[in-house]
């Protein structure tokens, strides 16, 4: 079916409770004609209000989580995680760290809020911040190991006295349990105000009370904290008091940024908003402000996620209404709101108006509802009859003087006015070896080589295996040198070939630009210039580059094993799985988070080290996975190999996914050498025979390497960032083949 780039372009500043309506709707409906793509810091995203709930035991980790690689790639939205440092308001663009503007025709921010703490070290060891909830409970462990395990009470404060404070005053006792076997805690409260969770009713701050007394969890109210250091808490009345830990809970303030975006805010930094939740900014695309990060003009709300949930609907709805040219609508926030305060004992503390209570069956409500609400955004099941989201109405598809038809070949290549736009935007650097490169626009490109020597060329291209453009250059770049470093050469140029969807000339010039934004990203590190390529229209995006390198005096090849190395591996296996499941929303944050690295580290160094030992036969693990490529440096040196499995890296992630199934669709073709591998039918069943046939996007070099020189060469391989496995050794043989061994034993 025919795919398009979209024209209109929706990004979402942080996954909150309010944006993360929107992605969901996405993934049952998307929007004609448009792209999303959502900014966050994190790849998850944490549900404040099971937060307690964790803390007590009552639930795992996970069920407060949605995991936002998953989410995005089952609704075709587009997941970036990167820092932004700025908005160019004019332009619709957002500037993000290390990476090229993001242009955008709607955009909506909602990156919540964070604890008041002025002049407060955040980073000092003895305090805990409950916000970036994403990490707090990583951080909370970290802290409590340090903790006096025996002895002594061990001495908690949680500064901040509203109902979060509570919450956690309530559950935390039962999580420092885990940490703190053989040790107790004395927990206090402290708040500014003169009650804990203030604006409660006063029946509702009576069960509060009684439920901390029973806890024995101390208070100290009208005490508010003017400085910390180390453990010490110093009072605005000038009073000291020591901790063994410090929960920071207070009150919400403006996250910095939101100041640094250039539009209106309140009083308290927050985006000052319409009731349309649009930001009251003349001559701008439409800006949505939400959740905690907005505050509307002339209504004084409290930062609770009650508003941000009912505001996601709204947000939708009037996406939807600026996209076909409506008016947005309003959004009017209720008058009450039921509370619900766990209290940590299967029991919860309930207040709606004037009606207050505590028992079971309301602890059992919250479950209830904090359960039903995620279970929404946990779905990660791509929505089979949802269209692409880049994909036009049936009756736009032959718009545009094509009748539904495309031409192919010469005939399909990009507008010309498309890549002169691109190369203008491009900071495109020369070196010494150009003679004619892309500011002749000619048809050719002429390269010098140095002092006469060898030119070393190589070609690699692929569809791109991520829906990040600038992801997927970086990893095209890098896949496309991987083989000159391999062979010991050093390279200076590069052609790029792409295909690039249909769309509109902004669009187009939009894809190909970031595209090629990442490839320079990375070829500028090694000093590669690009000199020219040939781009076309197609169906499936897709890129590749014709690398050019001085050949080494010497060219490394597959071919010069001997008998008795040792097979190294510079990168762990799994890429394909990992990329396989990705696209049916299966690949969880977590092991996503561990994936992106490894791909995008560079084969350089180790390169550039094993020309230092005693190595032999080198090549880069790529799509025949590493049993292909490791029979085809067997075929050339006449010679055979063992392969432990106990010793093969596996990425996280591989061996759950083995276990339930995936594989890439080329792993089938890649076992057209398994009748080289001499195996146990056990030994076939093992996780990490599956990744033998696995083929790798950016896989790391796999080195024969003189026993004697082993140790060593991988000692500075991991002393320099470098992923190194001893994962077999090179054996003679009567016949080419792979035996495949539970240890690696002498020859």
């Amino acid at each position: 079916m025919e795919r398009k780039l979209a024209e209109h372009q929706i990004v979402l500043l942080g996954v909150g409770h309010t944006n993360s309506h929107v992605l969901r709707m996405w993934k049952m409906a998307p929007l004609a004609n448009a792209q999303l793509t959502c900014v966050s810091n994190f790849s998850i995203v944490t549900y404040s209000g099971m937060l307690p709930g964790v803390l007590a035991g009552q639930y795992d980790r996970e069920r407060m989580e949605i995991d936002l690689v998953r989410l995005a790639a089952a609704a075709k939205a587009r997941l970036i995680t990167a820092p932004v440092t700025g908005l160019d308001i004019g332009g619709g663009r957002l500037h993000l760290e290390g990476r090229p503007p993001l242009p955008f025709d709607v955009l909506s921010i909602g990156i919540g809020s964070r604890p008041a703490a002025p002049g407060i070290d955040l980073e000092n060891p003895h305090l805990v911040s409950i916000k970036p909830m994403q990490t707090f409970l990583g951080r909370l462990e970290r802290a409590a190991r340090r903790l006096p395990a025996e002895g002594r009470a061990v001495r908690v404060a949680i500064v901040g006295g509203g109902l979060g404070g509570v919450e956690v005053a309530c559950c935390l006792p039962a999580r420092l349990a885990i940490w703190l076997p053989k040790g107790s805690c004395e927990i206090t409260l402290i708040n500014a105000r003169q009650q804990a969770a203030p604006g409660v009713s006063a029946s509702t701050a009576r069960r509060i009370q009684t439920t901390l007394s029973r806890l024995s969890v101390r208070q100290m109210l009208d005490s508010r904290v003017a400085d910390v250091s180390g453990g010490q808490l110093t009072f605005a009345s000038g009073e000291t008091e020591s901790f063994d830990l410090i929960l920071w809970a207070t009150s919400a303030t403006a996250p910095p940024l939101l100041g640094e975006l250039g539009l209106p805010t309140d009083d308290g930094g927050f985006l000052l908003t319409q009731d349309t939740l649009l930001v009251k900014h003349p001559d701008q695309p439409p800006i949505f402000a939400v959740g905690d990060s907005g505050a509307i003009a002339g209504a004084e709300l409290p930062k609770a996620g009650v508003y941000a949930v009912r505001q996601g609907p709204v947000l939708w709805s009037n996406i939807e209404h600026l996209l076909a040219g409506r008016p947005p609508q309003p959004y009017r926030p209720q008058r009450r709101f039921l509370k619900l305060v766990n209290t940590g004992d299967g029991r919860a503390i309930a207040e709606y108006g004037s009606f207050s209570m505590r028992g079971r069956s309301l602890w059992k409500l919250k479950d209830y509802i904090d359960s039903k609400f995620m279970r929404m955004y946990q779905d990660y099941a791509p929505a089979m009859n949802a269209i692409e989201p880049s994909r036009p109405p049936e009756d736009e598809r032959s718009s545009g003087g094509h009748d539904g038809m495309f031409c192919t070949g010469c005939g399909g290549k990009v507008g010309g006015d498309v890549l002169h736009r691109v190369l203008q935007r491009l900071d495109l650097a020369g070196n010494e070896h150009v003679v004619l490169g892309l500011d002749a626009a000619d048809d050719v490109a002429v390269v010098r080589s140095t002092g006469g020597r060898p030119l070393a060329v190589t070609v690699d291209f692929f569809t791109l295996p991520l829906d990040d453009p600038v992801l997927s250059g970086r990893l095209a770049a890098l896949n496309a040198v991987s083989d000159v470093f391999a062979a010991g050469g050093a390279p200076h140029t590069a052609l790029c070939s792409a295909i690039i969807p249909r769309g509109d000339g902004e669009a187009q010039e939009e894809f190909l630009y970031q595209l090629l934004w990442g490839a320079l990203h990375e070829f500028e590190k090694i000093g590669v210039s690009l000199v020219g390529g040939h781009t076309i229209e197609g169906v499936d995006a897709a890129l590749g580059f014709t690398v050019m390198a001085d050949a080494p005096d010497e060219l490394r090849t597959k071919g010069k094993l001997r008998a008795g190395d040792r097979l190294v591996l510079t990168k762990p296996l799994g890429v394909g799985i990992l990329l396989a499941a990705h696209m049916r929303g299966e690949c969880r944050a977590a092991w996503m988070d561990r994936l992106l690295p490894v791909l995008l580290q560079s084969n350089e160094t180790p390169a550039r080290i094993l020309a230092d030992h005693d190595t032999s036969g080198v090549t880069d693990v790529t799509g025949f996975g590493l049993i292909g490529h490791l029979i085809e440096m067997l075929k050339g040196s006449g010679l055979a190999a063992q392969l432990a499995l106990s010793r093969l890296p596996l990425l996280d992630g591989v061996s759950e996914l083995v276990a339930a199934g995936w594989e890439s669709t080329m792993a089938p073709a890649n076992r057209h050498v398994e009748s080289f591998v001499r195996a146990t039918a056990d030994a076939r069943e093992h996780p990490a025979y599956s990744g033998l046939f696995d083929p790798q996007t950016s896989g790391g070099l796999l080195i024969g390497v003189a026993e004697s020189a082993v140790d060593g060469f991988v000692d500075e391989l991991l002393s320099n960032g470098v992923s190194a496995n001893e994962i077999g050794q090179v054996i003679e043989g009567d016949t080419v083949y792979v035996e495949i061994v539970d240890e690696i034993v002498d020859a």
